[in-house]
């Protein structure tokens, strides 16, 4: 951990009156524990080190200098051996910026294992997906992964990993704690104390992720990602160690899921989409569709295809998604195809059943309207087209023809037809739609 190292030197050069009482010697950490939030720029460091004590009085330098560190979280206390260390203070010397110094009672001469512990920001995660589709486009093979991008001014060595998935509550910002010049208020002017202002806010969310980091996990090959819900939480515990240097990021495999069962489906609605055709890909995170072991984060997601057997592979389209629960369907706009391709066309239009106010106005009458629908299927694979048609008034009557596919009517003014083509085939149906205006409508 590159800024945070040995401040015995330097301290005992800045405060003589310390050389008195020796300066615990920093070394390298045996353990760091990163959990990190996707909901807020919020992490918790846990840097567990084995610090050189001796009998009576020690004190132990700590600098933040350059990194996002909450100051007002730091934190120290023993692993092991509690009740023959104490610590008692923890000064910032008004003369030493982004420098924290312990005070600890020791009542022995010996190793300690002692947890260094606070919040910091910088450090984020995102979830994306990508998917390949069989040839027949019935199933698809699931990858997901996690992406951990470290700007927070500090590196971290063989760190293990948590991700969080859910909110915590904030009534600051970390990063904004980070910058400021003196951590607990200015010395000596009456301010309020930040310790007095955001004491609450620290202790809160250190006692929320204290409930959510991880124990040691021994590493093996290849790595996965465990996962287990907490209440409001969802922990992804990567599995071993992993190196996050300041200004990198680590792309980390999160589960693989082979065969998913999924639905396509092409759709044709003039007043959303106007006069292309928008494809949605659609399946659940549940067993039936070998998914549902954890809720799966937002992100976005790439599908492929594969075009034959030697690996080939056509992109599909993109889409983002919403955070899915377990046994929750998630549906995919993977955007508009020329290959689908739906055409209405108005191919009468007459007037009728007029009404008359009693000065001779026309107050009301019937429209009538035909219109045949071509929908075309250029793929090489079946394809299901469901085109939805919007009528601007409740007051209507709609007469499918004999042989028009699927007719449904889902609401007042809203139709469907549902049609099912096989590769390169061609489909048309016509349906006469009537409505009434004015007085007629009455």
């Amino acid at each position: 951990m590159k800024r945070i190292i040995v401040l015995a030197a330097a301290l005992l050069l800045a405060f003589p009156a310390w050389a008195r009482v020796d300066l615990v010697t920093l070394p390298e950490p045996a353990e760091v524990y990163v959990t990190i939030y996707n909901s807020a720029d919020l992490t918790l460091v846990r840097d567990m080190r084995r610090l050189t004590l001796k009998k009576g009085e020690n004190r132990l330098g700590f600098a933040w200098a350059g990194t996002l560190i909450d100051p007002t979280s730091l934190e120290l206390f023993p692993r092991e051996r509690a009740a023959d260390v104490d610590v008692t203070g923890l000064t910032y010397p008004p003369a030493a910026p982004n420098t924290g110094v312990w005070d600890m009672e020791s009542r022995v001469a010996a190793d300690v294992p002692m947890e260094i512990s606070y919040l910091t920001s910088g450090l984020s995660w995102r979830a994306f997906y990508l998917a390949t589709l069989s040839r027949d486009e019935t199933s698809l093979d699931l990858h997901a992964y996690v992406r951990v991008d470290n700007h927070s001014g500090e590196d971290y060595p063989n760190a293990h990993v948590s991700l969080i998935v859910g909110r915590v509550h904030l009534l600051d910002e970390i990063a904004e704690l980070a910058r400021r010049e003196f951590p607990y208020g200015r010395p000596g002017t009456g301010e309020p104390t930040y310790a007095e202002k955001d004491a609450g806010m620290v202790m809160e969310a250190k006692m929320q992720m204290a409930r959510v980091a991880p124990a040691a996990m021994a590493p093996s090959a290849p790595k996965e990602i465990v996962k287990e819900g907490l209440s409001e939480y969802f922990v992804y515990s990567i599995e071993g160690t992993e190196t996050i240097p300041d200004g990198w990021s680590r792309r980390l495999l999160s589960f693989t899921a082979l065969k998913v069962p999924v639905e396509n489906l092409y759709e044709f609605e003039e007043e959303q989409w106007g006069a292309q055709v928008v494809r949605f890909l659609s399946f659940a995170n549940d067993k039936e569709h070998r998914l549902g072991e954890t809720p799966i984060p937002d992100g976005s997601i790439r599908v492929f295809r594969s075009v034959d057997d030697k690996g080939g592979e056509a992109y599909e389209g993109e889409s983002a998604f919403e955070y899915i629960p377990v046994d929750q369907k998630v549906r995919l706009n993977l955007g508009a195809v020329d290959d689908v391709l739906v055409t209405p066309v108005l191919m009468e239009f007459s007037t009728g059943s007029f009404e008359f106010d009693r000065d001779g106005n026309v107050s009301g009458w019937d429209e009538t309207r035909r219109y045949a629908v071509t929908v075309k299927n250029t793929r090489d694979v079946p394809v299901k087209v469901r085109v939805t048609r919007n009528v601007d008034t409740g007051n209507f009557t709609l007469d499918p023809d004999k042989d028009a596919p699927g007719f449904e009517k889902v609401d007042k003014d809203t139709v469907r037809f549902n049609l099912s083509l096989p590769h390169g085939e061609t489909v048309k149906f016509g349906y006469t739609l009537a409505t009434r205006v004015g007085t007629r409508a009455d």
